[in-house]
């Protein structure tokens, strides 16, 4: 049978066994005109009051919005905002791109991302977590982490974040907290609150946010900097707005993060063979790096052995130049890497993502189709495949009807073994 996989922005069509198994997250319909669905949330927050009446006039406010990598509506929520703080001058509204450790967006980028109205209105505030002339030292989390963030950002009078929410593979949830940190955070914060430790921790994993120590730590920054109002909305698979949440930022994440966990959490009874996923397609598949989600979604399933199939564009390279890359060039294996950097003095930007490539690698077999280049993919640890079939077929000639499941949407759904 053909399945639609999600890649890049028009898909990918593969031919997989009928008898294979196809996991998706429960879909929701859209919303009608989310932009007045939006600005009669923010007249109705959970517990706090509305944002118009949190707003002074001459306030500086500072909004907080995914970067390029994420499928963000942002249009809707802040023309909203801007609408509901009316005639708040341009130089007092700054939007601020939460790239946490990602290259930063680009001009044509941000251009794509954000709309006439809002360039008009609004100044754009590219985080840059590596320019220390830009980041503030606040003082240290309970667990000694040093809390450095975008001292414009730290300035603002009222603060404001925009997320969205889906499952994450570490911190079990997106948006929110990560809107502040790593999304504003410096490198050092990073780095510390992504070290191998707490992403070895069990609870560091998709869906669980209570004794996981990323996402407890990070709340906890996002405390310290008092967050003033938060706005996270939940997509469906045409990356429209299924449900608004609105308010203090603790309690309206957390009954996002409910409805998610409740939508994406898809039950199997048993382990497969070959489980095939994408990244979610554009504008998450842009990169390698982002793609090692796809592949942790998928390894939930997976036998030991087994092999992962993972469609990803891979559009913007690595992305290339990235320390990400660098550090999969400077080792010969992923498990002399793992070694490495168990010991706690060792601390770069990307590690996090390489560990957990390296962990995957070491129970499962990663197949890549993409459009990067055989050495590409080779200097990144992985094979590359031409055509997901032949992988399928390959397969076939060395087990007797084997299991194969397909995960169309990647990591929006979180499959497990029950």
């Amino acid at each position: 049978m053909k399945i639609k996989m999600d890649y890049g922005k028009e898909g990918l069509l593969i031919e997989v066994p009928e008898e294979s198994d196809i996991l998706l997250p429960r879909y929701k319909n859209k919303i009608e005109n989310p932009y007045k669905k939006i600005c009669e949330a923010l007249e109705n927050p959970i517990n706090s009051l509305p944002l118009k009446s949190l707003y002074k006039k001459g306030m500086q406010v500072g909004i907080s919005v995914c970067d390029h990598t994420r499928a963000q509506p942002r249009n809707d929520i802040i023309k909203s905002i801007i609408d509901n703080l009316k005639g708040i001058n341009k130089n007092n509204l700054l939007i601020f791109i939460a790239t946490g450790s990602h290259r930063q967006t680009t001009l044509n980028e941000i251009n794509a991302m954000f709309d006439s109205y809002i360039l008009e209105n609004a100044t754009i505030v590219n985080h840059n977590s590596e320019n220390s002339s830009n980041l503030k030292y606040i003082g240290k989390t309970s667990k000694g982490t040093p809390i450095e963030i975008n001292k414009d950002w730290a300035s603002c009078d009222l603060k404001i974040t925009t997320g969205f929410v889906e499952p994450h593979f570490f911190a079990g949830f997106s948006g929110g907290p990560k809107m502040i940190a790593p999304g504003l955070a410096g490198i050092e914060t990073i780095v510390n609150l992504h070290d191998y430790e707490r992403i070895e921790n069990s609870n560091s994993t998709w869906g669980i946010t209570e004794g996981n120590p990323i996402h407890e730590e990070i709340t906890e920054i996002s405390q310290i900097l008092k967050c003033d109002f938060s706005i996270d909305v939940t997509l469906n698979r045409e990356n429209q707005i299924t449900a608004i949440y609105t308010g203090e930022l603790i309690s309206e994440h957390k009954l996002a993060r409910d409805q998610v966990k409740k939508d994406s959490m898809i039950k199997t009874n048993k382990l497969y063979d070959m489980v095939i996923t994408s990244n979610s397609g554009y504008p998450l598949d842009q990169n390698l790096y982002q793609s090692i989600k796809g592949v942790s979604a998928a390894a939930q399933i997976t036998k030991p052995d087994g092999i992962i199939v993972c469609v990803s564009e891979c559009s913007d390279g690595i992305p290339f130049n990235s320390n990400y890359e660098k550090l999969l060039k400077s080792y010969k294996n992923p498990i002399d890497f793992l070694e490495t950097i168990k010991n706690p003095e060792f601390l770069q930007p990307d590690q996090w993502q390489f560990q957990i490539q390296a962990q995957l690698q070491e129970k499962n077999k990663i197949l890549l189709y993409s459009k990067l280049n055989e050495k590409d993919v080779s200097d990144a640890h992985l094979s590359k495949i031409n055509k997901v079939e032949e992988a399928i077929e390959e397969l076939k000639s060395k087990i007797n009807n084997p299991s194969i499941c397909v995960l169309p949407e990647g990591p929006q759904t979180i499959p497990y073994k029950a």
